[in-house]
């Protein structure tokens, strides 16, 4: 049996929906299961503009940022915030963070499942944060991002150190998406305010991400999802091969100094070919790094699904399952049918 990886958002009615949804189709493979991320946060990151709009340091512009290609999504574009005149980023505080309070109330909801034996003894409740590099992109303008994506940092460390106020180490883990925010750049290889080019790209990402790690206390599990995007089932920019991902990975572990338990890697539902995978045999990871490939797809079902895992079976043999992305985006009537997936691709079914 495989383990199977749930990215993070999963389009029911709610919390306890979502876990119980879980616990009863793939729940003897779950090690972490999210909270699937429902209502407002199911876009994964626009829900989030309250944090600037209601924060009394920033204030509208006509700055507009739109995901490329523009066409894939109106709910893409972006009105970008500044500091207002006279507000500094030495006295910034992002004090009306909400990550801690949603993370302690599925906690208790969680709580609540695991006692009656819907979700093994053994699983984690999973929070995911979306990647800083993503928030700024979206939310800021280009001039103040750098300065102020170290403050927004700041502000999640100490929603972590809230979060664990109430939930035991042993049972939480804690997840950074690492989206088309900084894959699209390194695929692209154009200067940002990252680097000059994918070398340096690279670098900085790996460096920050291995930052970002680091805020996560030992005996919390760490996870990163690594992802191209999916706005209309599509990404932002095409993988040409595993082989950045991969080469993003060995940076990351290779600076960090706590364990990884897990990274999860998008696998596209049309590559079946060799040239995609076969990175996969230059990863280097840490002993219980568990490595997840996203090769879960609706499209094409099992055979499709097995098709893909026959592939990544000649290049690395223990990975969990899971699809590229979560499930927001997704009509509802479809959730059941690719937990079933999952469960048939993890061995739990026939």
């Amino acid at each position: 049996m495989r383990t199977v990886y749930i990215v993070g958002t999963v389009p029911l009615e709610s919390t306890e929906a979502v876990l119980r949804a879980l616990g009863s189709t793939v729940g003897a493979a779950l090690r972490w299961v999210p909270d699937g991320e429902t209502g407002e946060r199911l876009d994964w990151l626009p829900w989030l503009d309250r944090i600037f709009a209601t924060h009394e340091a920033f204030e509208q512009t006509d700055d507009t940022y739109r995901r490329t290609p523009v066409e894939l999504s109106k709910a893409a574009t972006q009105m970008r915030y500044r500091l207002k005149a006279g507000a500094s980023v030495d006295s910034l505080d992002f004090h009306n963070l909400p990550h801690a309070q949603i993370a302690i109330d599925s906690y208790r909801v969680f709580s609540k499942l695991k006692a009656e034996g819907v979700l093994p003894e053994a699983c984690r409740l999973q929070v995911d944060f979306a990647g800083i590099v993503s928030v700024m992109r979206r939310f800021v303008v280009v001039d103040e991002q750098a300065a102020i994506g170290p403050v927004y940092e700041k502000g999640l460390a100490r929603e972590i150190h809230r979060m664990l106020e109430v939930i035991p180490k042993e049972e939480l883990a804690i997840q950074w998406d690492v989206a088309s925010a900084v894959f699209q750049h390194l695929e692209e290889n154009t200067p940002t305010i990252y680097g000059r080019n994918r070398e340096e790209m690279l670098e900085s990402f790996s460096s920050w991400h291995a930052k970002l790690g680091e805020l996560v206390p030992q005996g919390v599990d760490l996870m990163y999802h690594l992802c191209y995007g999916d706005q209309g089932h599509r990404h932002s920019v095409e993988p040409s091969t595993a082989a950045l991902l991969v080469e993003f990975s060995n940076r990351l572990i290779a600076r960090i100094h706590r364990p990884v338990e897990l990274i999860h890697m998008p696998v596209p539902r049309n590559r079946f070919d060799d040239a995609y995978y076969e990175p996969l045999e230059n990863l280097k990871v840490q002993p219980g790094t568990a490595l997840a490939l996203g090769l879960v797809h609706l499209t094409g079902g099992i055979e499709g699904t097995r098709r893909r895992m026959a592939v990544a079976d000649k290049y690395v043999k223990d990975y969990a399952v899971g699809t590229e992305c979560g499930f927001g985006r997704r009509p509802k009537e479809t959730i059941q049918p690719l937990l079933e997936l999952h469960a048939q691709a993890a061995g739990l079914r026939g």
